[in-house]
């Protein structure tokens, strides 16, 4: 009976250690409670998975975003996410007039995220880098602007993905003013009246054979202020609250 007893509490340990152990396997899909779980390419067999949480900062006011890769030399390789107003070309309000009526319908801000637009290097009959409504990108890359603290859980879908590269992250807020960026500044840029302080561009470099699985992603730079180029420009001098809109961008490799 003795023997029994303690074959029974053995088996409840290991099953108990069992269930632990593929809870935690498993534990990257599931974001704290309060944020919001974005998983993309859930169909795509891959050799690693990036999770990338986003925490909000003090300055959070419903951004967009961008996350892609590019190899070491700072070649475009493919997007993992990005916000689907841009992706789509479509709005759920906007405004295509100055009268101020703001309607669900096509639009594009070239100022919104011109890093990654430039850098995806898709040039419409019009001239932007912007996706159109007849041009939009997949629903397997593109998703709502999270409202609050977010996880990416994306994987690259192409067959030979470098084993070093770097993951950037491109975010913008409409009308984040400022001293510098303020509303009296490019008085005559329609772009520029719909973006205030320019996009703000996060790197990390990833080398997935060096035994580090989570990085966090590090402000390099800003974009055009109105996405007339695609240059990173590097001075952050001039940028205070865009500086607070996310407080920490790390990815884990699983």
């Amino acid at each position: 009976m003795k023997l029994r007893k303690n074959v029974l509490i053995v088996l409840a340990i290991g099953s108990f250690i069992g269930f632990s152990s593929c809870k935690n396997t498993n534990s990257y899909t599931m974001p704290k409670a309060e944020a919001e779980l974005i998983d993309l390419n859930k169909s795509v067999n891959s050799s690693f998975v990036m999770v990338v949480d986003f925490e909000k900062g003090n300055s959070f006011n419903h951004p967009l975003m961008a996350l892609w890769a590019e190899d070491v030399k700072g070649n475009y390789l493919e997007t993992f996410y990005v916000a689907q107003s841009i992706g789509k070309g479509v709005y759920q309000k906007t405004s295509n007039d100055d009268k101020g009526k703001w309607l669900p319908g096509p639009n594009r801000r070239p100022a919104t995220l011109p890093y990654w637009a430039h850098k995806r290097g898709v040039k419409e009959s019009d001239g932007l880098y912007l996706p159109t409504p007849q041009t939009a990108m997949t629903d397997a890359v593109t998703g709502a602007t999270p409202k609050q603290d977010f996880r990416i859980i994306a994987k690259p879908t192409l067959a030979s993905f470098p084993r070093v590269f770097n993951l950037l992250f491109e975010i913008n807020q409409s009308w984040d003013w400022n001293e510098y960026w303020s509303n009296t500044k490019y008085t005559d840029d329609r772009e520029y009246r719909t973006s205030s302080q320019p996009s703000l561009v996060y790197s990390a470099s990833i080398n997935l054979d060096s035994g580090v699985v989570e990085y966090h992603l590090n402000p390099i730079g800003h974009g055009h202020y109105a996405g007339k180029d695609g240059v990173l420009y590097t001075d952050l001098s001039t940028l205070t609250t865009a500086l607070e809109i996310a407080k920490k961008i790390s990815v884990t490799i699983k």
